[in-house]
């Protein structure tokens, strides 16, 4: 069982300019740029070299306007959230009582960033759990309300107005210009921003890292959109797993980059996590996966903001 709902957007209109999002109190900032609201048609066809069952029916989607971070969150930004006397020693200014009454990850007990550096690459290992309570220090130090795309948000980012396989096109072919993958990697994460954007301006949204979406993965669920036109649909996350994620990883076949491809977390991420229940916050073995933040124009209710951010996490056994 699963529920599809629309996240409320309150009053449409047309997003502003690019702008940059500075972290209070220190020189620490990321870039968001705005994307139009539309319609496009989400998912492929059996037409698509790689395609796979659950990206169709392919079935039209509309998309209120939103900006979006430019690159994947790197360890500059979120080694704030994650340690608070780091924080504190960054900051100019006292972090502030809200700020530090903010849920933190854990301490994890071995090196989260897998011995590829933390200076611009991009942050990784984190439970989708840990990303949602990332984007609500970023609410309390910022005032403003940035929370994970939606697999259709996603989608439709990625795509750019195109329908093809890539958004460059069909082929793979020019796929190392803009993407970091399983064949000119090494087997690890490179600073962001290093390949092209995509032609919105949207650098490494396919390949570095995997990318975390709101949405719980139900690999049927295009089903129910068959024949109608969806909007700013996403599927109700109430269950530990699968959550959806996009985008794939410095570890992924080309055809893994598609702007159709869907993921699915796996609790074996959590293999060689000693602790029982297993951590709220950190997938062991998902060297692959990362945040990248969106924030809507027009953003919902108080209330709806802190329902979003403040739901418990489902313990892992």
């Amino acid at each position: 069982m699963f529920t599809i709902t629309s996240w409320k957007i309150f009053k449409e209109k047309e997003n502003s300019d690019p702008y940059t999002q500075k972290i209070p109190g220190t020189e620490i900032s990321f870039d968001m740029v705005p994307l139009k609201g539309g319609t496009f048609e989400m998912g492929s066809t059996g037409k698509e070299a790689g395609h796979r069952d659950d990206e169709s029916p392919v079935h039209k989607v509309k998309i209120s306007p939103f900006w979006m971070g430019t690159h994947e969150i790197t360890w500059d930004i979120y080694e704030l959230f994650l340690n608070k006397g780091y924080e504190q020693t960054m900051s100019s200014d006292p972090i502030g009582e809200e700020v530090d009454a903010v849920s933190r990850p854990t301490t994890p007990y071995l090196d989260m960033t897998f011995g590829m550096g933390k200076e611009h690459m991009p942050a990784v290992g984190m439970t989708q759990y840990n990303a949602i309570q990332f984007c609500k220090w970023l609410y309390i130090k910022t005032g403003v309300f940035y929370r994970l795309p939606t697999e259709a948000e996603w989608e439709y980012a990625c795509r750019a107005g195109t329908t093809s396989a890539y958004f460059f096109g069909d082929s793979a072919d020019k796929l190392a210009d803009y993407a970091w993958f399983a064949e000119n990697s090494e087997e690890k994460t490179h600073p962001v921003g290093t390949k092209k954007p995509n032609p919105w301006g949207l650098y490494d949204i396919i390949g570095n890292v995997m990318e975390w979406t709101s949405d719980q993965y139900v690999s049927d669920s295009y089903e129910n959109f068959s024949g109608k036109t969806a909007e700013n649909p996403v599927v109700d996350a109430t269950e530990l797993y699968p959550r959806a994620i996009r985008g794939g990883s410095f570890k992924n076949a080309a055809e893994d980059l598609r702007s159709a491809r869907r993921f699915a977390s796996d609790p074996s991420w959590k293999q060689i996590d000693p602790q029982m229940p297993k951590s709220n916050w950190w997938f062991p073995e998902a060297s692959f996966l990362g945040i990248r933040v969106v924030r809507p124009v027009d953003p919902p209710s108080e209330a709806e903001i802190l329902s979003y951010y403040d739901r418990e996490p489902i313990e892992d056994y």
